[in-house]
């Protein structure tokens, strides 16, 4: 099994975020880069815009496919990660660090109870 650490919320389009306050931290899980294989390209979108949750917001490339990314919450994106645009190989060797993709200052907090626990996100993907 992937690795699927506890403190994250997740959405079955295997992505991930870290709540904070009033902004999460949003990248995709080890599954899905490990399903994706080697990334080559990452598009992300600009600050400022905003993201209605289950919005398509931009897309990985890898050597077997192209795969869209889903908005697990609404609010505006306040950071998009520059490093995995220059470095795109951290999607795959550290998706729940380096290779985080974007930041979004939530617009509705109440759509985290409604994302998977680790544990819920784990069963759903055995």
């Amino acid at each position: 099994m992937s690795l699927v650490p506890g403190e994250l919320r997740y959405v079955d389009s295997d992505e991930w975020i870290l709540v904070d306050g009033d902004t999460v931290t949003i990248g995709v899980t080890d599954f899905a880069q490990s399903e994706l294989g080697d990334i080559t390209y990452v598009q992300l979108p600009e600050p400022g815009r905003t993201l209605q949750q289950g919005e398509n917001f931009g897309s990985l490339e890898s050597v077997k496919t192209v795969a869209d990314l889903f908005a697990p919450v609404s609010g505006e994106v306040v950071a998009a990660n520059p490093v995995v645009v220059a470095q795109t190989d951290l999607v795959n060797s550290e998706p729940y660090g380096q290779g985080w993709l974007i930041k979004i200052k939530l617009s509705t907090p109440s759509e985290i109870d409604g994302l998977l626990t680790a544990e819920a996100y784990a069963a759903y993907r055995n």
